[in-house]
């Protein structure tokens, strides 16, 4: 059984861009990143092109903790937002990256989610939340 609910997993696969937030001496780090939803490890896989060159890769090295956001606008009118934010602890993989996208690096992010919190996903309402932790 998946830590994401089907809508969140159908959202997830309908994306292709988030943004991670890293940090590695106390100083935030938010960058756009590539990803995917890998159904058989139940993760989030991030990855790209010149990945172990940047800064986030070097953060996830030093501290593996991270928070990601996938978003955007069902509709602006009415105003309607959507959002998945994952936290949890990402693990440097060395292998696999090219499958989130063509000529990406071998290396990548696989991220096993510790707490989900997804807003206007699983419902109609603007504001329906759904936050939990997962183990």
């Amino acid at each position: 059984m998946s830590v994401f609910t089907p809508a969140e997993i159908t959202y997830l696969q309908s994306q292709r861009l988030a943004r991670i937030a890293t940090s590695s001496n106390g100083q935030p780090h938010v960058v756009p990143v590539s990803f995917r939803y890998n159904a058989e490890a139940d993760t989030i896989d991030v990855g790209g092109h010149g990945f172990t060159q940047r800064k986030k890769f070097r953060d996830v090295q030093r501290n593996p903790k991270f928070a990601l956001v996938v978003d955007d606008l069902a509709s602006v009118d009415p105003w309607r937002a959507r959002m998945i934010e994952v936290r949890g602890e990402a693990e440097v993989v060395s292998t696999a990256g090219d499958s989130i996208g063509p000529g990406f690096d071998p290396e990548m992010f696989r991220i096993r989610p510790r707490r989900i919190n997804s807003i206007g996903i699983d419902g109609e309402g603007p504001f329906l939340t759904n936050a939990r932790s997962v183990s």
